[in-house]
């Protein structure tokens, strides 16, 4: 039952207006342009998708509003971010009714468990959830490590279809082929690891700041995947400063702000989190204005 998930999987954002209640219209509209730049996938209610401040039934609306807009043009899977197995294994049940593909499965948030705990709940989703999963792996953030060696334990069960590597060590791409060889599909989750990563040998790329930027988002990965390696170069250094939006605590407010400059979402969000201010506002306009003025020609697709 292994899907063939594969390309630029993008990490959507949850649009919201400044009340803070959902713009479910303005999402599916940000949907319709991921879709229309190439992406291979959609994945909502994920970390920037605020999973962990939206209500339950907000969540679900989410990935209905996600459905209605893809139109099975691709496939469309949801972030799992629960604080109970029960719960996760509930809203994976729920998701698969309503027609996702699968989901992205997150440790529990509240709670950091040892590795035979982490085990238990990742077996436990898969067993019960019944949809297809991508193991999201983010150490730095959520404080459970799963490693090449338990990628390896976790390979007998069929639903565990992808990794989503996030650790932040490159290194760890060669690892997981060296321990299970091509058992998953491997997408890489921080993005200014793309080209390092692609290099060493991914099958896709969950995508953070790369939605403000859909058209070089989508051109920079079919450059790597057509080997032009001076071209991916170049328009990757123009990015840099743009993806590494992704890796700081405010990422969320970071690429909301990217996606308000750029005319695709306002910035608003769900509290506690609050829009950025002051001079650390100042700081990131200025990569993000900066970047837009330098906005790059892209180079054409070869037949």
């Amino acid at each position: 039952m292994k899907p063939h998930w594969t390309g630029v999987f993008p990490a959507c954002t949850t649009q919201l207006k400044k009340d803070q209640s959902l713009d479910l219209p303005a999402t599916a509209q940000h949907f319709e342009v991921l879709i229309q730049s190439g992406v291979s996938g959609l994945i909502v209610c994920g970390s920037l998708g605020e999973n962990q401040t939206l209500d339950p039934d907000e969540k679900r609306a989410v990935v209905r509003c996600a459905l209605e807009a893809a139109r099975g043009r691709v496939p469309v899977l949801s972030g799992v971010a629960e604080s109970s197995t029960r719960a996760a294994v509930r809203y994976v049940r729920d998701v698969a009714q309503l027609g996702a593909a699968g989901v992205m499965l997150m440790p529990p948030m509240s709670y950091k468990g040892d590795p035979r705990e982490s085990m238990n709940y990742l077996r436990t989703v898969a067993r019960d959830g019944g949809l297809p999963i991508m193991i999201y792996n983010n150490p730095l953030s959520y404080a459970n490590d799963i490693t090449p060696t338990l990628f390896a334990e976790l390979a007998d069960e069929p639903r565990f279809v992808a990794i989503k590597e996030s650790s932040g060590d490159p290194r760890r791409i060669t690892e997981v082929r060296n321990a299970v060889g091509n058992r998953y599909a491997l997408f890489t989750g921080v993005d200014d690891l793309l080209l390092e990563a692609a290099i060493l040998g991914i099958d896709g790329w969950v995508a953070g700041t790369g939605i403000a930027f859909p058209a070089e988002n989508q051109c920079l990965w079919d450059l790597t995947r057509a080997g032009r390696w001076d071209e991916a170069r170049a328009l990757y250094r123009w990015f840099q400063p743009l993806l590494k939006l992704d890796t700081h605590v405010h990422f969320i407010q970071y690429i909301k702000l990217c996606e308000q400059e750029t005319g695709l979402g306002v910035e608003w969000v769900r509290a506690p989190r609050l829009p950025i201010a002051g001079d650390e506002r100042k700081a990131v306009l200025k990569i993000i204005r900066g970047a837009i003025t330098q906005r790059p020609k892209l180079p054409k697709r070869r037949q």
